[in-house]
């Protein structure tokens, strides 16, 4: 019944020494030879998530990864966008404005790189350049400009501060854009359409293929708009109670070799 499966990246597909066990490998090789597709869907833009899809066979023709929090779906082999939603200079403006109200950080997060308009980044946008493999970019604030392409915008703070912002925060934001959690560090702001959910939607007609027929794991805010669409929306033992509470399956936690769990009994039906 099941033909897709998404996979959340961190929390999810790794363990928490952030690699892939031998028992979650072989269950993705096994669904992809029986014809299941097997798609990353990540807060990661391309270069961030490609390690990954080579260690997992998963750049063939007909191998899709949903990046950047759902903002852009890509073909892997060819880098064909499917779906695009950005972010403009306007966004940027409005949410800056705030960052230096709140007087936290953010940075810029560009299919090639990450910008931020702070002489000396956040370590965690150090973090986000060392995971992604991007370059990180000092860019002045009067600099920045529509010229820009913006995938996505972040705050990055300390997870105390950052639950501090996320409680005064304006609420207009929350109308306007989709905003969140994909870290405790990191408090991430997409275009309102732009989201893991709709971009799973936009895959599966590209491909006419039912949401019906797929399956959504993951473990974080970041995850809940997929969880809540897909066929089978399951969530990771480890993951936070809100996305268990949503989920419509437990599976065990990402030390226990989750996502092959749910593989084996939902789609190899063994």
């Amino acid at each position: 019944m099941y033909k897709l499966i998404a996979l959340d990246i961190d929390g999810t597909l790794l363990n928490t020494d952030k690699k892939i066990t031998s028992n979650v490998f072989n269950s993705i090789q096994e669904a992809k030879k029986n014809g299941a597709k097997v798609v990353l869907s990540t807060g990661r833009p391309l270069p961030g998530v490609t390690p990954l899809l080579k260690e997992l066979n998963l750049t063939d023709d007909g191998d899709y990864v949903i990046c950047f929090n759902g903002a852009v779906v890509q073909e892997v082999k060819s880098e064909k966008v499917i779906s695009n939603i950005e972010m403009s200079y306007d966004d940027f403006k409005t949410i800056f404005k705030v960052v230096k109200d709140l007087n936290t950080k953010v940075h810029i997060n560009t299919p090639t790189n990450v910008i931020t308009p702070f002489e000396e980044p956040s370590k965690y946008t150090v973090l986000e350049s060392e995971l992604n493999q991007i370059p990180i970019v000092y860019m002045p604030e009067n600099e920045i400009n529509d010229d820009i392409t913006f995938c996505k915008i972040m705050i990055i703070d300390e997870p105390e501060r950052l639950e501090e912002i996320l409680n005064v925060l304006p609420k207009e934001l929350f109308d306007k854009y989709t905003v969140v959690r994909s870290a405790p560090f990191f408090l991430e702001f997409l275009n309102k359409k732009a989201n893991k959910g709709t971009a799973l939607k936009a895959l599966c007609e590209s491909i006419d293929l039912p949401i019906e027929q797929t399956i959504a794991v993951g473990d974080e805010e970041n995850d809940q708009h997929m969880i809540k669409l897909a066929g089978l929306g399951v969530a990771m033992g480890n993951a936070r109670d809100s996305i268990k509470d949503i989920a419509n399956y437990i599976t065990k936690t990402n030390n226990e070799h989750g996502v092959a769990h749910v593989i084996d009994k939902f789609i190899l039906n063994k």
